[in-house]
């Protein structure tokens, strides 16, 4: 029998993210990735969102955690489930910020491209920034060894050259991610002008800022424009990783600008990995929708699903791999959920 103090007040306000609590998150990641997964290259670019955000809330509910969400779906008025500000969580355990990707790299739904991931992550309350609604942000992520030669302001030479020389390899063996968007053709044709190698991405970026973090991945360094959302996203990835992420804010237009600075926001402050998500205590967790450098997508079989997802802790340092058989309980209708 569960004791009455296990859950009491105090001991709640000493409770923190860890790694329990981020073994409770995949499985709302999982559940995410196979709604959307019935989706992928169906042309239907809503209805996979939509799937994942119903999956993810109804699961969410049941972790113990006491979450608000701080980056979600939308403004509650745009969106049933999963808004700005709900509280989300079974109102037990620690009080944590909550940062969620139904589907990072929309364009997946439309067409079965790579580097879409259904993603949560959660840090201690008050730890995470909140970016303007609708923002995109200017990134740069690279790994912990490359962390302190980098900087978002220097010429795109420059940043090739210092990752290469912390690698001990020619500038020409660099290989830059770069989301595959016309914004960045210029981008695009300035890192091969610095000698280095372009990997496009077709979907999100944040599969591609965690690449640059890993050791064994082929990515050195993610650079470009994509949502402020999914910055704030990599940044905890990256956090439990020892990676680096710098970033800042790009507005669209001049009215979008002057509302940034109205709300606080200012657009050329550089935000570094800690002003992006704070805390020692900082929890990630992704499943493939679409094959990325990071994990499988889903993969569906005649008596179950597979998915392939990552776990990341801060504190205790860990990183995981858990591939998952979700064996089906019933006839499978209608891309409905109908998975054990």
């Amino acid at each position: 029998m569960r004791s009455p103090l296990a859950h009491s007040p105090d001991r709640a306000s000493r409770l923190v993210p860890d790694h329990t609590l981020a073994l409770e998150l995949v499985r709302v990641t999982e559940a995410a990735a196979i709604a959307a997964g019935q989706w992928v290259g169906r042309g239907d670019r809503s209805s996979g969102k939509v799937a994942a955000i119903d999956a993810m809330h109804e699961l969410v509910m049941s972790v113990p955690m006491r979450g608000v969400v701080v980056i979600g779906a939308g403004e509650k008025r745009d969106t049933p489930a999963l808004f700005t500000g709900e509280d989300v969580g079974d109102g037990q355990g620690p009080a944590c910020d909550v940062a969620i990707s139904a589907v990072d790299g929309t364009l997946s739904m439309a067409r079965d491209v790579p580097n879409a991931l259904a993603v949560v992550a959660v840090a201690e309350r008050g730890a995470m920034y909140e970016p303007p609604p609708a923002f995109r942000m200017e990134k740069l992520a690279v790994g912990g060894d490359c962390a302190d030669l980098v900087d978002i302001d220097l010429p795109v030479t420059d940043n090739v050259r210092a990752v290469a020389k912390a690698k001990g390899v020619r500038a020409a063996d660099v290989t830059v991610a770069v989301l595959n968007r016309p914004r960045h053709r210029e981008l695009v044709r300035e890192i091969r002008d610095a000698g280095a190698r372009v990997h496009l991405i077709e979907g999100g970026d944040i599969a591609g800022a965690i690449a640059a973090a890993r050791p064994e991945s082929p990515v050195d360094m993610l650079l470009g424009t994509g949502g402020a959302a999914e910055g704030v996203v990599a940044a905890a990835a990256l956090s439990c990783m020892g990676g680096s992420l710098q970033a800042r804010l790009r507005p669209s237009d001049s009215e979008q600008r002057e509302k940034a600075l109205e709300t606080g926001h200012d657009p050329d402050k550089v935000r570094h990995t800690g002003d992006l998500v704070g805390g020692e205590n900082i929890l990630f967790c992704a499943t493939g929708l679409t094959a990325n450098e990071l994990l499988r997508g889903v993969e569906h079989n005649s008596d179950h699903t597979t998915t392939e997802s990552i776990v990341l802790c801060s504190r205790p340092d860990t990183a995981r791999i858990v591939r998952t058989e979700h064996r089906h309980i019933g006839r499978h209708d209608d891309f409905g959920l109908d998975f054990g």
